[in-house]
């Protein structure tokens, strides 16, 4: 068992699963490597990291993460129609696009709804609004080495 625990400065290396409320699973390391990230890198959502600190080798959690603490909640404004004549024939709705934002980084959005003039095209993450859980099992914590 490792001295380290899960905090600010550590990498952690875990199996992660992630599911739907109807335990649907939408991400998981299971069938592959396990991950590795450094705490506080961004490659987790804070609400993800929070309920790891202080868990060590070995351990393993079952989290639910709200929203708020996740992808946030759906927002309707994040919604935008956009004319119908500046999408190709072949759209249907659920189909995940890449849109280029006014920064010039690229955006995803979901095609939320096609009429003859208008595509509306949804640019909330996929799973804002949703509840998740969040099963991990730690691997192994150590400090975080600068490169």
């Amino acid at each position: 068992m490792s001295e380290y625990r899960i905090g600010d400065g550590m990498e952690v290396t875990l199996h992660f699963t992630v599911k739907l409320e109807d335990e649907t699973v939408i991400d998981s390391t299971r069938d592959k490597a396990p991950a590795t990230f450094q705490v506080g890198d961004g490659n987790l959502p804070p609400g993800f990291e929070t309920p790891l600190k202080g868990m060590t080798d070995g351990e393993t959690g079952r989290f639910t993460i709200t929203p708020e603490h996740g992808f946030g909640q759906h927002n309707p404004q994040n919604v935008q129609r956009l004319p119908r004549d500046q999408f190709d024939d072949e759209l249907e709705v659920g189909t995940m696009m890449s849109f280029t934002d006014p920064g010039g980084g690229e955006l995803p959005g979901v095609i939320a709804e096609i009429d003859e003039r208008n595509v509306d095209v949804d640019f909330n993450h996929p799973l804002a609004g949703r509840t998740l859980t969040f099963e991990v099992e730690v691997i192994e914590v150590r400090p975080a080495t600068t490169h």
